[in-house]
């Protein structure tokens, strides 16, 4: 028997690296629809909060509640600086993932992602959600399971096919290891690469009160709605439809690759998703992309939707992890309506579309671009491929040029590429400082509804609130609330 669940009518974007922070998805929750935090990266971000100092202790507040107390202390000891690091001194990283790591560095994805999580839900009984990237490998596992350790109520996952990940949250609710293929080029036919995470490894005991996450997959077609809906490891509960016009990484193209005379992809009548298709599959679905308007939720509703997922108007609210200063230059270029987003095919080097904000300062310029020297130390975007002598190794097509073609990658992979990680870390005023002085300079990312910024905004204020973003939201669709369920009502499983 289906179970009646009054899932969110409102779902903020989980954006990374820390934009979609603990704050902004506590605020949304607060109001009664699904607050997300990001997990993409999450391990880096803990540490470098705690080497900033931890202002207002809300890290270490949250470290305290972790059920394993050894490694929170061990953390702490070795990261934790309570006045902050001196002007320019570096942030100290962590090993990059491989397939197999250590668990000490397992147990700090799996703090990381309980920290997020728990701050987020800290102190009422709204739901709170954690976006990954399928694409982001090597750390999932380790993050699910510090989400759910945490209480996570819904696991959303975009960037690829996660059919393997319904069954993956089973095994975890009842304290049992999970493997899922890792993706390695030159593989061959007859060979598999697996990523395990046993959790017994880490507490010989079930944690009380852990539960299955609903889980919705991100897709950007029908055919893959269906394979997840009858072929996924386990229980899929909806789907977020996420049209090109969203932020971030975007599904390429179906069909032959056409290219507009900015170097954009382009999408047609293939790429649209047939809504009374969705509908036939008999389980909720959330559109976004464009959607941040009381008429896009009216028409949403109107098609059988369960609501809509937005992310741009979240992004530059006040609770966002973006800089204040990055902030007020985008919405003040979108009220003087010379804000440009554009679909770069190349900077990823996942090889996904991602939408680029155009401005000055960032690394979309191609004068700020060509000043980085090229470097990967966080490699949360590497691919794993086959070396020659069987073994397996990992490169990124941002990396140092010589280094990826040495390690068998092609040279015209690595044009136009951006590195992600570090780019996004310095969104959120969390940039590596280099020996050399370099400061890693931000990329941002937002949905082609930035440009209706002003429409929500006008023409005059500077900032504004995530509940103003749900007041907004909400305004169109008034006369129906009486009849819509309460949202919360979705966290009793």
């Amino acid at each position: 028997m289906t179970e009646s669940v009054a899932h969110p009518l409102i779902i903020q974007g989980g954006m990374g690296v820390g934009v979609s922070n603990w704050v902004l998805a506590k605020a949304v929750s607060l109001r009664g629809h699904l607050g997300v935090v990001s997990g993409t990266s999450i391990d880096s971000l803990l540490v470098r909060r705690l080497q900033d100092g931890d202002i207002g202790g809300h890290v270490r507040r949250a470290m305290a509640a972790f059920p394993w107390p050894d490694v929170s202390g061990d953390v702490l000891m070795k990261y934790f600086r309570p006045e902050g690091l001196a002007p320019g001194e570096p942030y100290k990283e962590i090993p990059m993932y491989r397939q197999v790591v250590t668990k000490v560095r397992e147990q700090l994805t799996i703090l990381s992602a309980f920290v997020e999580v728990w701050l987020a839900k800290e102190g009422h009984d709204g739901v709170v959600g954690i976006n990954l990237l399928t694409k982001v490998q090597m750390p999932n596992l380790a993050t699910l399971y510090g989400a759910m350790l945490g209480g996570v109520d819904y696991v959303l996952m975009g960037a690829g096919i996660p059919k393997e990940i319904p069954g993956v949250l089973d095994r975890f609710a009842r304290h049992e290891p999970a493997s899922m293929k890792l993706e390695v080029e030159g593989l061959g036919r007859d060979e598999t690469a697996l990523l395990t995470f046993d959790p017994r490894v880490h507490s010989e005991q079930q944690p009380e009160g852990i539960k299955r996450p609903y889980f919705l997959p991100i897709i950007a077609s029908n055919s893959l709605a269906t394979m997840m809906a009858r072929k996924a490891s386990g229980r899929v509960d909806g789907f977020v439809i996420e049209a090109p016009t969203a932020g971030g990484h975007n599904a390429p193209p179906r069909g032959e690759l056409v290219l507009n005379e900015r170097g954009e992809p382009q999408y047609g009548a293939r790429d649209e998703v047939d809504l009374a298709k969705m509908r036939e599959l008999g389980l909720p679905f959330w559109l976004a992309g464009s959607a941040g308007s009381p008429e896009k939720l009216a028409e949403a509703l109107a098609a059988g939707a369960a609501g809509i997922q937005v992310g741009t108007l979240f992004a530059y609210s006040d609770e966002s992890g973006i800089t204040p200063e990055l902030k007020r230059n985008v919405i003040r270029q979108a009220q003087e309506d010379r804000i440009d987003v554009l679909t770069d095919g190349r900077a990823s080097p996942t090889g996904f579309p991602f939408k680029v904000v155009q401005l000055g300062e960032t690394l979309s310029h191609p004068d700020t671009y060509a000043e980085r020297k090229r470097v990967c130390d966080l490699g949360y975007l590497r691919y794993a491929y086959k070396r020659d002598n069987g073994r397996i190794d990992y490169r990124c097509a941002a990396e140092p040029v010589d280094t990826y073609v040495k390690k068998g990658g092609e040279l015209e992979n690595t044009a136009g590429r951006k590195c992600l990680c570090n780019a996004l870390f310095a969104v959120i005023g969390k940039g590596q400082r280099r020996a050399d002085g370099y400061v890693e300079k931000p990329l941002i990312t937002s949905g082609d509804e930035l440009k209706n910024l002003r429409r929500f905004i006008g023409a005059d204020r500077a900032d504004y609130t995530a509940g103003e973003v749900i007041d907004y939201l909400l305004s169109g669709i008034k006369n129906m609330m009486p009849n819509l369920q309460r949202p919360h009502e979705a966290a009793a499983h």
